[in-house]
């Protein structure tokens, strides 16, 4: 016999979950813990619990399995909610596994809070583990994460149940969960799309966050090299298209510095694209787009024309057979993308979050895999930053929260370091974390949790001692700077006293010097970039308008 707890674990290894994250209360999560640890299932501690399901997220992109966090009752609860409405906004397979007052303690009031009405507008399904019922759980919950659109689901495992045993029916042998895609799915009779995609001449593909399985990456460059067709890409799509080919034409946020080169297109090919990754101002492009993806997706925000529901390796194959070898001049494309480029990078007499990027991209994006928090810094940080596999860029879109980056690149580094399958850089590569200042003072403790834990994780603060972000929304109506001063951090001794390296560059040479020391060093680095925020503005402008 075996207990639900073991029941649990058996189910999340056969998944491929790689780690369980969380931070333990005094119920139900020590079983599981035990479970865990009996099972070889690593529990990672983590400082907080939003911590813990960001970390989880990271994970379950780079594996393309479902992640898994844990929580306490009560509070543990209600501090997750920030990373379980990311894994709901970015499209993330989580597992979020809380505890919960036995059956016996309906009387008692303390810590009580009615976590499923909490977690209903942001998971997919919820459901209570019990004995009899342990394994039908599990298996639909598993299911419903890894279906399309992806997304959280959550388990409330009450304290008097983990520990029991599951009943016998429930104790087979499961084999492998059945997530892996499901033969084309249509929506649309592929016959409609003929006389859309036949008479274009110069359609332009725009990749999103649903296109990023690896089967889905070659068959879009096939269908690119065979048809002429450049792409653009989502942030979360980054390297779907590798910023180095031919017929990457930047990134698309429904921005303005994208608009030449999407205006010059005469038909638009929403690839995996999921309206939640784009900025919510209004679509004003006039030419016809069509979806392409494994679901259907909301077109109140872009009219899509048509929607053809399959995998995107079959839809590819369909969009290659039906499109005439395109007119686009690609040379164009890219000298247009290199102006894109050079929009952003205004010049600054002092270190700029541009040259940070830059810098640190020479040094390290050909072997680095990259997580990217909310903030200013992120302009510059997505469109230098080369990326040439999928899930080589790491971030928060859907929901765009700050406190990402730390956590994600743990998530990620113990993913490389296992060499699961998704782990696309050696075991020894580091991670590189581009953060703010606000960003990485919301998330600060998983500096221990990256030493705790023997991290190769480079984390870049680009410290301005401000909210720069929002200091510029305020500049754009016209109003005094207010409750943006941050003030003044020593990141270096922040790092310092848990045990982490540390460096603080004021200008090119001394980033140089820092990244060198990081990447030779074997665990976790802070480097404390003093920016001048003053090229923001600029590059905020060029981007959006």
């Amino acid at each position: 016999m075996i207990s639900v707890a073991d029941l649990i674990v058996r189910h999340l290894r056969r998944a491929g979950v790689g780690f369980l994250f969380g931070v333990p209360g005094g119920g139900s999560n020590l079983d599981l813990i035990d479970a865990a640890g009996r099972a070889r299932l690593p529990f990672i501690l983590t400082a907080t619990e939003t911590a813990a399901a960001l970390a989880a997220i990271a994970q379950a992109e780079v594996r393309g399995r479902p992640g898994a966090c844990l929580t306490t009752l009560g509070p543990g609860v209600t501090s997750v909610v920030n990373g379980v409405a990311c894994a709901w906004l970015d499209r993330a397979p989580l597992l979020v596994f809380t505890d919960r007052h036995p059956a016996s303690a309906a009387r008692f009031a303390h810590q009580r809070v009615d976590h499923r009405a909490l977690f209903a507008p942001i998971t997919k399904w919820s459901a209570t583990l019990a004995p009899d019922n342990a394994d039908a759980v599990m298996r639909e919950a598993i299911d419903r994460a890894m279906a399309e659109p992806r997304g959280p689901v959550h388990l409330e495992c009450p304290a008097d149940v983990l520990s029991v045993e599951a009943m016998e029916q429930y104790q087979a042998d499961i084999g492998v969960h059945a997530f892996e895609d499901e033969p084309g799915r249509v929506l649309l009779d592929p016959a409609a799309l003929a006389p859309m995609l036949s008479g274009a001449r110069r359609p332009l593909l725009l990749v999103g966050l649903g296109a990023r399985q690896p089967l889905d990456a070659a068959s879009i460059l096939a269908l690119c090299a065979s048809r002429g067709v450049p792409a653009m890409v989502t942030y979360k799509a980054k390297g779907v298209v590798p910023d180095a080919d031919p017929h990457y034409a930047g990134v698309f946020t429904n921005g303005r510095i994208e608009r030449p080169i999407v205006e010059d297109a005469d038909l638009l090919l929403g690839i995996g694209l999921d309206p939640i990754e784009l900025i919510p101002r209004p679509w004003t492009y006039q030419q016809r787009i069509v979806h392409i993806g494994r679901s259907p997706v909301d077109d109140r925000h872009v009219p899509f024309a048509a929607q053809l529901v399959t995998d995107i390796p079959s839809g590819m194959q369909l969009a290659g057979e039906l499109l005439p070898r395109s007119s686009w001049d690609l040379d164009a494309v890219h000298r247009t993308l290199v102006a894109q480029r050079q929009q952003v990078c205004p010049r600054c007499e002092r270190l700029s979050a541009h040259r940070v990027v830059q810098i640190a991209a020479d040094a390290a994006a050909a072997r680095a895999r990259v997580t990217v928090d909310a903030g200013a810094h992120m302009f510059p940080a997505t469109m230098l930053w080369p990326v040439a596999e999928p899930n080589g860029m790491l971030i928060s879109n859907g929901l765009s929260t700050m406190g990402f980056a730390l956590p994600a690149a743990i998530g990620a580094a113990l993913a490389d370091r296992e060499g699961a399958p998704g782990a696309i850089h050696d075991h020894d590569a580091p991670v590189i974390a581009l953060t703010g200042d606000g960003g990485l003072l919301m998330c600060s403790g998983e500096l221990l949790t990256a030493v705790r834990e023997r991290l190769r994780i480079i984390v870049i603060v680009f410290a301005d001692a401000s909210l720069s972000l929002i200091d510029l929304k305020q500049q754009q109506r016209r109003h005094p700077s207010s409750g943006v001063a941050l003030g003044a951090i020593d990141w270096c001794a922040l790092a310092h006293s848990v045990g982490a390296a540390a460096h603080r560059a004021d200008t090119e040479d001394d980033l140089n010097h820092a990244l060198s020391r990081a990447l030779a060093h074997h665990g976790p680095t802070v480097i404390e970039a003093r920016i001048d925020p003053v090229t923001y503005a600029d590059t905020l402008h060029s981007i959006r308008g």
